[in-house]
């Protein structure tokens, strides 16, 4: 087989493959005995049919099928082989490759168009300045997050005085027939009641005030309407059940618990951060704070990112790209896809690209690779992080780490793992690189770059 590639301009070439007769002679004879012992002819036990006969009737889709792999072996090691940075996948020609008859066996020339990635060149220094915008961790900020350990970290107590809205109410619900208790009717024993989730407020005023001993009359379709699902939650029935449930249950109340806030305390410097950690508020102060910087950093470097990309694409200049190719290569991957919505997306599509051509270059220039070491490191930060915002702080390790595994073992979590991995290596090779200016700003300003950002987008969407 031979394999060899014309330029037609630097960004679209064209592949030969020759495949000679010698090429796929033994690939096809094995494939030929291969077949013939499953092949189900009338007349004939499974592997007895004539090789012939198997030849003459099936010959013609195996050779098909054999030449194909060669074909496309040989395609793809080529364009290892020779570094090939391809964009897309490689097409039949259109005016080139003629029609393959696979009825008679010979040597057979196949041609197919690639797309080269334009050469990118970025000369990088430090007199190129780029603003690094730091959040201003201020003590509206700490204070905010110190509230919400507190909440996160707190307890219901159990309570003598009247319930108010947001207390926990818990009794014994027994459904009524005629003022007094149905004998069979539905009875919960742990029934467990919100004033402040009912919506009406007729019903909720019941409950207010109320204390353990006293027993409420009230309506659950009434206090809950429209809410099926928390109306059969209370009365534990099916919620094909409810339409046909009373108008009157009774409500024993034998408990009232109230939320209580954790204390700014040892107890609560434990949860958070672990025992010992941390053992005054002024550490818990400190440690909240940085605990708020390394929660910003990636936003700080994702606006980082945003401003060099301006001048990472002015650096890179115009950018030639085969572009008929990449719209009959998107045309034919996009099942979805027409000529009239690839025109409309195409400049975003090509704007996307060559941010992405840029990366891969710095990854290039620097030699940026991502390690089993990185992954790992990348997916337990996502992992704590999912639990950060859960307010799930001090977890052990050995946990973070099996939920890290999991998010690995998909596919797209990888991918995307993957990608950010090699962004948070760029972005650090750019900051080496560059010339830094650093501000510090309060997040509601930088907030607002974001909402431009938006309204830029909507903007560009409406045209």
């Amino acid at each position: 087989m031979n394999v060899s590639l014309t330029n037609v301009d630097s960004v679209n070439a064209i592949i030969q493959i020759n495949v000679a007769k010698e090429d796929y002679q033994e690939k096809l004879s094995n494939a030929l005995k291969t077949f013939r012992k499953k092949a189900n002819v009338p007349g004939f036990r499974p592997g007895t049919v004539p090789v012939g006969m198997v030849k003459k009737m099936y010959g013609k889709s195996i050779m098909a099928e054999e030449i194909n792999k060669i074909v496309g072996e040989g395609l793809y090691k080529y364009i290892q082989e020779n570094k090939l940075n391809v964009l897309g996948e490689p097409l039949p020609n259109e005016e080139k490759q003629q029609p393959i008859d696979f009825a008679t066996e010979g040597d057979y020339d196949f041609f197919f168009d690639i797309a080269l990635a334009p050469e990118i060149k970025l000369s990088l220094t430090k007199k190129d300045k780029i603003k690094y915008y730091k959040i201003d961790v201020n003590e509206e900020l700490v204070t905010k997050q110190i509230e919400q350990y507190k909440a996160n970290y707190g307890k219901y107590d159990k309570i003598e005085e009247g319930a108010k809205e947001t207390d926990l109410i818990r009794g014994v619900i027994r459904e009524l027939e005629d003022g007094k208790v149905k004998e069979d009717g539905i009875n919960v024993e742990a029934g467990i009641v919100m004033p402040s989730y009912m919506k009406d407020a007729e019903e909720q005023a019941k409950f207010v005030g109320s204390k353990a001993g006293d027993n409420i009359t009230f309506n659950p379709g009434k206090a809950y309407e429209g809410n099926e699902t928390e109306i059969a939650s209370l009365l534990h029935i099916q919620k094909d059940q409810v339409e046909t449930i009373p108008a009157e249950f009774s409500f024993e109340i034998t408990e009232i618990t109230r939320y209580k806030e954790a204390d700014l305390d040892q107890e609560l410097f434990d949860k958070v951060f672990g025992e010992g950690n941390v053992k005054s508020v002024e550490e818990f102060t400190e440690k909240v704070k940085e605990i708020i910087a390394d929660q910003f950093a990636p936003d700080s470097d994702y606006k980082f990112l945003l401003d060099a990309k301006e001048l990472l694409e002015k650096k890179a200049g115009d950018l030639q790209f085969p572009d008929a190719f990449l719209k009959r290569w998107l045309l034919t991957t996009g099942e979805e896809r027409t000529a009239e919505s690839l025109e409309k997306d195409y400049p975003k599509i090509i704007a996307d690209l060559k941010f992405h051509l840029i990366k891969e270059q710095i990854a290039k220039d620097f030699d940026l690779k991502i390690e089993n070491e990185d992954m790992k490191t990348i997916a337990m930060q996502a992992a704590r992080a999912q639990f950060a915002q859960y307010g799930m702080m001090n977890l052990p390790d050995e946990m973070v780490e099996n939920y890290a595994n999991d998010m690995l073992k998909n596919q797209d979590n990888a991918r995307n793992l993957l990608d950010r991995a090699m962004e948070n290596k760029i972005i650090d090779a750019l900051k080496g690189k560059l010339g830094l200016d650093e501000k510090v700003i309060s997040l509601d300003e930088f907030r607002k770059f974001f909402e431009k950002e938006e309204e830029k987008a909507g903007e560009e969407k409406e045209a």
